[in-house]
């Protein structure tokens, strides 16, 4: 086993494009990319494979939305005009949306506006999701 004290030492003793090539050069031994440092734990500690609090890849904010209506409910003639407010359909092809449910009313749209569309199917009685 190493001597701990005496490579604390030596690390100590490093400039800082030292330090930053040694880094490097454990990364690529290791196979491992350092993180960020946590509050009170070396930087060193970051990126060393079994060490606590390693990176974790940041999930991706849902940006775009779908509409899906789920239920007509019994205002059908509602729905379908409803449908049309918010969408581009003409009566008939809005009639065919609400007749085949599930159905996918939007697309890609931005969580307002599906939250407000579904808020508009839900008060004529029909059931929606935003996905």
């Amino acid at each position: 086993m190493a001597d701990l004290e005496k490579l604390v030492e030596e690390l100590s003793a490093l400039t800082v494009l030292e330090a930053a090539q040694l880094k490097d050069l454990l990364e690529e031994k290791w196979g491992v990319t350092a993180a960020a440092p946590m509050a009170g734990m070396p930087m060193m500690m970051a990126g060393m494979p079994g060490a606590a609090g390693g990176a974790a890849e940041p999930e991706e904010e849902q940006i775009e939305f779908d509409l899906v209506l789920k239920e007509v409910g019994p205002k059908k003639i509602q729905v379908i005009k409803a449908v049309r407010t918010f969408t581009t359909l003409g009566l008939k092809e809005a009639k065919e949306v609400v007749d085949n449910v599930p159905s996918v009313l939007l697309e890609s749209v931005s969580k307002e506006m599906a939250e407000d569309a579904k808020a508009k199917l839900e008060a004529e009685g029909a059931t929606a999701e935003v996905k």
